[in-house]
Parts: structure tokens; C-alpha cells; sequence
């Protein structure tokens, strides 16, 4: 083992990067959806319906006529829905290799990603990911977290801003993002409430749900 793949605290690039992934909030395998209703205000606009993110994570929206509003109701909810997954550690991360790259100014370990997702990179500080930069889908998303919420069984992100780049050119695809979100407890579950993101390019969007119900089998 190299000198840049441990910390200066003695423990491995890996073991930080496991312990921060392991930490996180995620649903059992005995999650069975739930059922909201759900108020989207974008920009200007406002609009409600009712919603359910089902057993499998995908989402529906009903009573929601505008094409534009149901798309963006509906990437919310999957967006949430699939950060919730449970999978091993070695299932999404056994072909990938870390090293620790250093300390930032905060005392988060900055950590270099090798092997099958090069190019990707953490920061990790008292078990959490507070900087997630990410290859996705042709381009790099950086996202920062200022703030968590403590679900007693891990944690989530509250507080954070996300950015997107060109993966060749380095050019910013986008304003920067900067979300706010709120949770519930509903039976065994913790469940996203409210999501509020201002945009530097805009429009600002604020999403809530109410009534949450889990389903029945």
C-alpha cells in the first residue's frame, strides 16, 4: 500500500470511502412505496397533484395536466428514489480504486477514484461525502454538501449545491444549483417533504409533499 493511499490518520483511502457510503440513509428491501400529494411551484407557476413512488422506485403523477410540471415532479421523485437503494459496497465499488490526495481546509480527506470510474473524486469527513464529483451520463457533477440530516440510521444531505461540466472541454453546462432539502418520518421510513433549489440561471423551483401514505402489499 502507497503513502497516498492512506490517510494521515492511518486508515485507507478505501476504508474512508466505505464508511461514508455505508453511512448513508437508504431503504430496506421491505420498502413498499408510498402515496402523496404533491404542490410544484416553478418559477412563476404553481402546480398539484398527487403522486407515488412504487415498490420498484418508479414514479407516477396523476391530476397534473402540464407536460413540462409532470416531468419535473416525476425526476424529482426518481431522483430521491434512487438514492435511497440499498446495494453492497463491493457491488458498486469493487472495480474502482482510492487514494488519498490530501487534506482540504475544512479536514475533509480529498480522495482520487481509479480503476473502472477514473477521473471520479470524493471528500469525506466524519463518515459523510461532503464533495461528490461524478462521470454521469456524458458529463461531471460536482456537488458539495454544506449541511446533513441525521435519520438515526444514517444520513442524508439537507443543505448543497450541484454544478455540471463538460467532461472534455471543462466548460460549465449549467448555473450552479444550490438545494435545500426537508424530510418526514412516515412509519419506518424517512421521506423527502419539501426540496427547494434557486438556480443561477433560473427558474427557482420549491417541490412539497403532504399526506404522505406508505402502500400495502
Amino acid at each position: 500500500m502507497t503513502a497516498t493511499q492512506v490517510s494521515a490518520r492511518g486508515v485507507s483511502a478505501r476504508e474512508l470511502v466505505k464508511a461514508a457510503y455505508e453511512n448513508r440513509y437508504t431503504w430496506d428491501k421491505n420498502f413498499p412505496g408510498y402515496k402523496t400529494d404533491v404542490t410544484l411551484k416553478l418559477g412563476d407557476e404553481t402546480f398539484t397533484g398527487t403522486a407515488q413512488v412504487n415498490k420498484d422506485l418508479s414514479a407516477e403523477v396523476f391530476g397534473v395536466e402540464d407536460e413540462t410540471a409532470q416531468k419535473v415532479i416525476k425526476n424529482q421523485l426518481w431522483e430521491v428514489a434512487i438514492h435511497r437503494v440499498s446495494r453492497p459496497f463491493e457491488k458498486s465499488h469493487g472495480e474502482n480504486t482510492f487514494s488519498v490526495e490530501g487534506e482540504a481546509d475544512d479536514g475533509a480527506m480529498k480522495i482520487a477514484v481509479g480503476g473502472k470510474a477514473e477521473g471520479d473524486a470524493y471528500k469525506v469527513k466524519d463518515n459523510e461525502f461532503t464533495m461528490v464529483h461524478r462521470h454521469i451520463h456524458g458529463v461531471v457533477v460536482t456537488i458539495n454538501t454544506h449541511g446533513s440530516y441525521d435519520t438515526g440510521s444514517g444520513y442524508l444531505s439537507r443543505t448543497y449545491d450541484s454544478v455540471y461540466h463538460d467532461p472534455k472541454t471543462g466548460e460549465q453546462k449549467q448555473g450552479l444549483s444550490n438545494f435545500t432539502d426537508d424530510y418526514t418520518q412516515v412509519g419506518d421510513y424517512t421521506i423527502l417533504e419539501k426540496r427547494t433549489v434557486e438556480t443561477e440561471d433560473g427558474p427557482n423551483m420549491e417541490i412539497s409533499f403532504s399526506n404522505i401514505e406508505l402502500m400495502t402489499a
